[in-house]
């Protein structure tokens, strides 16, 4: 049981995995999408840095005395997988204006049937 509540770190992953999923599928406005595309990848943020975490580890700078190292690897790939984020949230908002001014709505099924319709 305790080895459980210590992974609590994943639990939280697999929530917030699971409810971007759950607003992705789940919803027709695409905004809410966005959002739940946002969360989504947060959870894999979380996952990362979590994996990254090693117990005991100093930074990676040669030392007397230190013997256990963590890998900065992982921090940086989030680091660079944020930018990347925040720029595809931002395209992803931009096309979403677009949508708006070219059908007057941003909900899916009113879009797909005005597509329908053409």
């Amino acid at each position: 049981m305790m080895e459980t509540i210590g992974l609590y770190n994943y639990w939280v992953v697999v929530v917030l995995m699971m409810t971007g999923f759950y607003i992705v599928v789940a919803r027709d406005n695409l905004i809410k999408k966005v959002i739940g595309l946002n969360i989504f990848q947060t959870s894999v943020f979380l996952l990362f840095i979590s994996a990254g975490k090693v117990d005991g580890g100093s930074a990676p700078i040669l030392a007397e005395g230190i013997d256990i190292y963590s890998n900065p690897l992982p921090g940086v790939l989030i680091l660079t997988a944020i930018v990347v984020g925040v720029a595809t949230t931002a395209v992803a908002l931009g096309l979403i204006v677009r949508i708006n001014e070219a059908y007057g709505t941003i909900e899916e099924p009113e879009i797909h049937l005005e597509d329908v319709e053409a």
